[in-house]
């Protein structure tokens, strides 16, 4: 795959070289293969997305630099996303506790939602399945 093998490692969209060429560059890859992608998207180096069949993200919004989000996450408008951002997808399975944890496997693949208008700030951390409202900070390293 084109992103992975070449874009990814491409400088970032702040490079006062080459960064508005990478953005464009990422964007036009991305545009084809996501499920939906709106309008000026910046994918920005070393972004994670699975396949990214299934990922659907709206106009002006932006994955940043190092982060990681599931293949099936949805991502409004105007979501601004700072770097290392880490988003599950799955997780353990800890529901018996006659069963080491190791080997109940997995959860479900749970769908997580990031509406209109969202900021979410350097290092963040989210688990499976959840859904972030319009409008909402979320302070990096949380």
């Amino acid at each position: 795959m084109l992103y992975y093998s070449i874009l990814f490692y491409m400088p970032c969209s702040t490079n006062l070289v080459f960064g508005k060429l990478m953005k464009h560059w990422r964007y036009l890859c991305c545009r084809n293969i996501f499920l939906k992608c709106g309008r000026n998207v910046n994918i920005e180096r070393k972004a994670i997305f699975g396949s990214g069949r299934n990922l659907v993200i709206g106009d002006n919004s932006g994955i940043g630099i190092n982060c990681c989000v599931p293949g099936n996450i949805v991502i409004g408008k105007n979501v601004m996303m700072g770097p290392n951002v880490y988003i599950l997808g799955q997780n353990h399975e800890f529901s018996r506790i006659d069963i080491p944890m190791i080997m109940q496997g997995h959860a479900k693949v749970k769908q997580t939602i990031i509406e209109d208008d969202v900021w979410i700030g350097r290092d963040v951390l989210m688990t499976p399945g959840r859904t972030i409202q319009k409008g909402t900070i979320i302070a990096g390293g949380t």
